[in-house]
């Protein structure tokens, strides 16, 4: 249903619950209080329902219809439209999920707008009801509310990507080829986790900027503070992880890049090896090639060979073979090849 829940709230306490906006809009009208409308990815005749009864501006409405919007804070007037995004940790799967939320805040009005499963406003709404007192600041408690329930579901987050890090940690050294692939993985989910808190702080900066103006509670701007302090913290948690992926991955292609090294510098001295044993055999060839030939030219027996009757032929033909032989090898020899 995209009307998840459509009330009147007076003096903290609810007066009453309408299944239909003309409904919740009627009752506003004739007996005052504020209307607390969740809506859960609605359709455009209920957004323009909404933008038609609140004066909601054309480029708000607009965001809202997208979504995919970043975090952020617009201020129109006297209404303050939020945008954020809530994450949660995915055990079974170990991802981080990001959804989106909607925020119309005026002086009698609260309109939440969910893109996605969580975070669960439901629960949101029966916190404020439990409490009176807070609720009775009006729509501003609403908005401290969500952020409140928004940053809180960071935690879990945080905590799921530290172990998903020293896990990192531990196979960067195991020669695990899939570490590079978790790496990005989860350097990527810390980039998007980055951009979901990052502009939460000027969001809470701009709302602190509007509290004289707007004459918000001093206990609700208490409260604020206290939620910018865990947002805060949250924010140098995620550098953090972010400036750790980074490392990592550094860390990871040096670990690359010297095993590659390695693996060349084996394959030069293989190849040295082979160049030495190419070396040698190639120089055994040559001196045994020039015995081999003279012997083969003394044995081809022709007729007339001067060098056949000849007293010394034979001395002469051993000497040159002895000779050519002995000199290659000292030749080869003073060049390290043997």
């Amino acid at each position: 249903m995209p009307i998840v829940d459509s009330a009147i709230y007076r003096k903290g306490t609810r007066e009453s619950h309408h299944v239909t906006l003309d409904q919740t809009f009627e009752d506003l009208h004739e007996h005052g209080g504020f209307a607390w409308i969740g809506l859960y990815r609605p359709t455009e005749a209920e957004l323009a329902a909404v933008a038609e009864e609140f004066e909601l501006h054309h480029l708000a409405i607009a965001n809202a219809k997208t979504g995919h919007q970043r975090p952020k804070l617009q201020r129109f007037g006297d209404t303050l439209f939020v945008v954020l995004r809530p994450a949660r940790y995915l055990e079974e799967t170990e991802q981080v999920e990001f959804g989106e939320v909607h925020l119309f805040i005026g002086p009698n009005f609260a309109i939440t707008i969910r893109h996605a499963e969580s975070p669960d406003l439901a629960q949101v709404r029966r916190r404020l009801e439990a409490d009176p007192e807070l609720l009775a600041l009006g729509p501003q408690a609403v908005l401290y509310a969500v952020l409140d329930v928004v940053v809180d579901g960071y935690g879990p987050v945080v905590d799921g990507m530290e172990d998903d890090i020293d896990e990192i940690e531990d196979e960067l050294f195991s020669g695990d080829p899939d570490v590079a692939r978790r790496i990005y993985e989860l350097a990527r989910e810390a980039m998007g986790f980055q951009r979901a808190t990052h502009p939460l702080v000027r969001i809470f900066k701009s709302l602190e900027s509007g509290y004289d103006k707007y004459q918000v509670d001093i206990e609700l701007r208490r409260d604020m503070r206290d939620v910018l302090d865990h947002v805060l913290r949250i924010v140098e948690r995620a550098d953090l992880f972010r400036a750790l992926l980074e490392n990592a991955l550094t860390v990871h292609s040096t670990l690359v890049t010297q095993a590659q090294n390695e693996e060349m510098r084996q394959l030069s001295h293989a190849s040295i090896e082979q160049g030495d044993q190419v070396k040698k055999i190639s120089s055994w060839a040559a001196i045994l090639f020039t015995p081999g030939l003279v012997a083969g030219i003394y044995g081809m027996n022709f007729t007339h060979m001067p060098e056949l009757s000849w007293v010394l032929g034979y001395p002469m033909a051993m000497g040159l073979m002895l000779l050519s032989a002995g000199l290659l090898y000292v030749v080869f020899k003073r060049h390290n090849w043997l």
